[in-house]
């Protein structure tokens, strides 16, 4: 072995100056890890440390019992107005977009055809009315001789015949002179409901058939309005229950960010069946819409309260999620934060009912809850309401 590979030839200082340097390193990168942490534990169990929260009161209250849907505003009736005669279309006495009235003229159709084909039918019925006159008068010549045997029977039954005969065609000329007099009545085409009629199809001067499908414009009641939703069929006991309460439960429609409260209104029906292919049950809730809130096909959420029950709320702010459940911070009465598990119940409205866990009176922490451990200090920091309400009753 040559001088410059024995281990021997590397001097003891310079083994001692490296494990040293190396032991420094791992000691420094050591502390540096540890320190943050230390920290941190120690500004926790500090005594002295105390974290800003702000706190919430648990109350008794009622909680209104809601269940959310989405649903679609749908006119109670929607009419495609059509003609029920053929003609010229002479006039159109609506704006498209109107508001209006059932029993408003909306539509002229030439009546002319028409009042010549009633005066057709009157013409007939005169002319059989004179015919049946006189042979009623002749009948009753005919009855004072065959008194006086200078006529036979045979001839007064048929005279008698001849009578009811013309009496017959008289209710015929009658139903054809009213069958004329409502064909001329359809050339005048009316609203058949209240309502927003849509954009007209057709133009004056075009020939319009009874036929048609189309129809001259769509007619929609807007006030009152309705709303369809459905509910899942696990809802189902609960609504029922409620229903047999109170059967016209209120209902909210709210615009689709769940922000602006568009109407309020009541459930007016329940469908007979569930949905099997979503297993979901249609209702239908209507609503006055006096200021045109609410507009046909137009999507909305839907709030329908099922009535009251008491519970103890807190915001929704104050609940945490952890491993072993719920739980909340509350403020003892030394001012220290304790965690408690609660068992929830439904909520509504930004709260909260606990159905175990807390009692009235306690003050659940909403503000400042991270870092909070039990036993940590806590300084309850007022709302700016609350504080200018204090500031004014001190003053």
């Amino acid at each position: 072995m040559s001088a410059v590979d024995s281990p021997r030839s590397t001097p003891p200082r310079f083994r001692r100056a490296w494990l040293i340097a190396a032991v420094l390193v791992a000691a420094a990168a050591l502390a540096w890890w540890a320190w943050p942490r230390a920290d941190a534990s120690a500004a926790a169990s500090s005594p002295g440390k105390t974290v800003p929260v702000r706190v919430a009161r648990a109350s008794a209250e009622p909680l209104v019992l809601r269940l959310k849907a989405v649903g679609t505003v749908t006119p109670l009736h929607s009419v495609v107005v059509r003609s029920r005669v053929d003609g010229e279309l002479m006039r159109l006495h609506f704006q498209e977009g109107q508001q209006v009235k059932a029993g408003d003229l909306l539509a002229q159709i030439d009546p002319r055809p028409y009042e010549v084909k009633l005066a057709q039918a009157q013409g007939t019925q005169q002319q059989n009315l004179a015919e049946l006159e006189n042979a009623e008068r002749q009948l009753q010549r005919y009855r004072e001789l065959q008194r006086q045997h200078f006529v036979s029977a045979q001839e007064l039954s048929d005279q008698q015949s001849k009578v009811r005969q013309l009496q017959g065609r008289r209710i015929s000329d009658q139903a054809a002179v009213d069958e004329a007099r409502l064909q001329l009545q359809y050339t005048r085409i009316v609203a058949p409901v209240s309502g927003r009629v849509g954009l007209r199809r057709l133009d004056v001067g075009n020939l319009v058939q009874a036929s048609d499908t189309e129809g001259l414009v769509t007619l929609a009641q807007t006030a009152p309005i309705s709303v369809l939703f459905t509910v899942p069929e696990p809802e189902l006991p609960a609504l029922l229950d409620a229903v047999q309460a109170q059967p016209a439960l209120a209902v909210e429609a709210w615009d689709r960010e769940e922000r602006t409260q568009l109407a309020h209104g009541a459930l007016s029906s329940v469908d007979n069946r569930i949905d099997t292919a979503t297993g979901t049950l249609k209702l239908r809730a209507q609503f006055d819409n006096a200021d045109q809130g609410l507009f046909p096909n137009q999507f909305v959420n839907v709030r329908l309260q099922l009535g009251e029950h008491p519970a103890l709320l807190i915001p929704d702010a104050a609940v945490q999620f952890g491993s072993q459940g719920n739980y909340v911070h509350i403020v003892d009465k030394d001012n220290k934060a304790q965690r408690r598990n609660v068992v929830l119940g439904p909520a509504d409205d930004g709260r909260v009912a606990v159905r175990s866990g807390l009692q009235a009176g306690d003050q659940v922490v909403i503000e400042g809850i991270d870092g909070l451990e039990d036993g940590t200090a806590v300084e309850i920091v007022a709302e700016p309401a609350a504080q200018a309400k204090a500031a004014k009753a001190g003053a």
